[in-house]
């Protein structure tokens, strides 16, 4: 039977983008959590995963230009992570930024803001950091809306050109606009006033 699963499991990782981060929790829908950790350990093993941390795994992603294994997304780990713990999580400080494409500057620490508690991951030259908020800074915002939100308040008032509201404004769908303006109306004044000067298409200045 357990040959079954494992099946399922293996096709659906190799059906997955080269680079995808999984946890135990996504294949829930197929197996109890004991098959899903053998059969994660087994394809570790035979190379078609790679281990990051204990129980995130990764399948790899090859560069053709470099000739390599490229490393890990720290933003698809964090949201594995996300995922196997039940946190709503958003990046803040310079990775909301980064992430935004407001910023090209390489952060030395991944960080977001987190309802669950203060942890770090590290690996490689990689860190993690999940920082506790109460709920009502994060839960109910969709990933998007929380990420606008932190880069915000990031940069601060004086801060936010109107070529930074342009970009963010390119970023967005229709969909994210839609979603940033009902869900972010709890935002500091300043703040929800800029996402309305983005979402809503107002002249930006």
């Amino acid at each position: 039977m357990d040959h079954g699963y494992t099946k399922q499991i293996r096709e659906r990782i190799l059906s997955a983008e080269d680079g995808s981060v999984f946890t135990a929790s996504d294949f829930a829908d197929i197996a109890d959590t004991t098959t899903v950790r053998q059969s994660l350990k087994r394809m570790t093993e035979s190379g078609t995963l790679r281990r990051i941390l204990n129980g995130i795994y990764e399948k790899p992603k090859y560069s053709a230009l470099l000739e390599e294994y490229v490393a890990a997304d720290p933003d698809a780990v964090a949201k594995a992570l996300a995922r196997s713990y039940h946190w709503t999580i958003a990046p803040c400080g310079n990775t909301a930024l980064n992430l935004l494409g407001v910023s090209t500057q390489v952060t030395a620490v991944w960080s977001y803001i987190s309802d669950g508690p203060y942890r770090t991951y590290e690996w490689n030259s990689t860190k993690l950091e999940f920082k506790h908020r109460t709920n009502k800074e994060i839960t109910g915002l969709s990933y998007m809306t929380s990420l606008i939100i932190q880069a915000l308040k990031t940069l601060g008032k004086s801060n936010v050109t109107s070529e930074i509201k342009q970009i963010l404004a390119d970023r967005l769908t229709e969909k994210d606009k839609k979603a940033c303006l009902k869900e972010a109306t709890e935002a500091t004044d300043w703040v929800y006033d800029t996402i309305r000067q983005i979402c809503e298409g107002e002249k930006i200045q």
